[in-house]
């Protein structure tokens, strides 16, 4: 026999089940971030920054998100800096083996401060000149074997014998008046970070600032022209008038920005 509810033991039971709900389980999702899928821009930037020597906090970061082993930061017009670059061009070891064992891809330069004499001479040999390139912030691949220490010695005596593996800067000289002629805050637009502070660097030559980002110094390469350091095809050009700069103007190649001299003076 089939049993059957009647409608004055339903309308009885209704309150109960209202009370029971359809799904009894229940899931919060977590808010997802604007730039998700993207790496979260300030994990990135942090990596890159304690690679160079912190490694338990490199260890930290690398093990909650494994991807940041291979995390790379831009610090200012195209001058790209990875987690292993920064542990490769002050000689960390330790944090560099680590990053790879997390998946982080070593370059000629990694090779070259771990003292990988074979793999140096083998990627010269395959791509010659490539001796000459310059890593992040321009620091050369002989630079890099120095950093490496007793470890690199082979590679840094094969280097010096090849005679161009150390290509410096060399900045034109700019004279007293003309480094006190720079100084100050250039405008572009109206918003509160739409403006470059140029200072005095410790080197004697000027350095660039947008708020919000990396003070970049400056190479001087005549006339009032620079590139900031680790970006060599960018020019920063300063517009002069009565011994004082009005001006200056960014081009990467191509003209990017004019910014007007303006506001407080730094």
């Amino acid at each position: 026999m089939t049993e059957s509810i009647s409608r004055r033991t339903f309308l009885a039971a209704g309150p109960a089940l209202a009370a029971v709900p359809f799904y009894t389980q229940t899931t919060t999702q977590p808010a997802v971030a604007d730039v998700f899928p993207t790496q979260p821009a300030e994990l990135v930037k942090e990596m890159v920054t304690v690679a160079h020597a912190k490694f338990d906090r490199v260890k930290e970061l690398a093990e909650a998100r494994p991807a940041l082993a291979k995390a790379a930061w831009d610090w200012g017009f195209g001058d790209w800096e990875s987690a292993i670059d920064a542990a490769s061009h002050v000689g960390n070891r330790p944090i560099a083996e680590y990053l790879i064992s997390k998946g982080a891809r070593p370059t000629l330069f990694t090779a070259t401060m771990m003292g990988q004499l074979d793999v140096v001479k083998a990627a010269i040999a395959a791509t010659p000149g490539i001796q000459r390139t310059r890593g992040p912030h321009g620091i050369t691949l002989l630079a890099h074997a120095r950093f490496g220490g007793d470890k690199a010695v082979e590679v840094r005596k094969y280097l010096e014998s090849l005679s161009d593996a150390d290509p410096a800067y060399a900045p034109v000289a700019l004279t007293a008046a003309e480094m006190a002629a720079l100084p100050g805050i250039y405008v572009f637009g109206a918003g509160p970070n739409d403006r470059f502070e140029v200072g005095e660097g410790k080197s004697g030559f000027p350095t660039i600032l947008r708020p919000g980002g990396t003070s970049r110094g400056l190479v001087h390469v005549g006339s009032l022209q620079f590139h900031p350091v680790g970006a060599d095809a960018v020019r920063i050009r300063f517009e002069m008038s009565e011994g004082r700069a009005t001006a200056l103007t960014v081009h990467d190649p191509e003209l990017v920005v004019t910014a007007k001299r303006g506001g407080t003076t730094l």
